[in-house]
């Protein structure tokens, strides 16, 4: 199966087609907040997000603005072409767990060294992430983590019949 037809842009949309490979790191002022559990865990006046083609953003999170005590690390790495070894956590709050839902990367490589030791997590075991006020609809698939939001386009990576792109 070839590559997909991209949708084309409206004004004021960004098509994941047009995002680069190798992917970008951008800081951006944009709250995020993410709620597990019943409990505000993720706080954030601003963060960083990788812009990768045909995925939509991830979005990497000082641990200044979350919640630690909510995060318990879990064993298993996995390594990421552009951005090193990334070690994960179980996200815990009243009783609830979400295994390996968030990772960060301690020492990445290249243009990502900025993101060091900040987090992203997955946005679909969460009770509700939110950006800039939007409610996140997570990357489909269940390997990656991309957040989908009003204004990002695709088709994305993860939806059916995309392993080959």
């Amino acid at each position: 199966m070839g590559l997909p037809i991209p949708i084309k842009p409206l004004p004021g949309e960004e098509s994941v087609w047009d995002y680069p490979r190798p992917p970008r790191l951008e800081r951006v002022d944009t709250r995020v907040q993410i709620i597990f559990g019943g409990r505000l865990i993720v706080d954030a006046a601003e963060c960083f997000r990788v812009l990768e083609t045909s995925h939509p953003p991830v979005y990497y999170i000082s641990p200044d603005f979350i919640e630690m005590s909510a995060l318990k690390p879990t064993p298993g790495t996995s390594l990421c072409e552009w951005k090193g070894r990334a070690d994960y956590f179980d996200v815990v709050a009243n009783g609830k767990v979400a295994a390996r839902a968030a990772w960060r990367y301690v020492g990445p490589t290249g243009s990502f060294t900025p993101i060091a030791g900040f987090l992203a997590f997955y946005a679909g075991p969460m009770d509700r992430c939110t950006l800039g006020g939007a409610i996140v609809t997570p990357q489909p698939g269940s390997f990656y983590g991309g957040w989908i939001t009003p204004g990002i386009i695709g088709p994305f990576k993860g939806e059916p019949g995309s392993l080959g792109w």
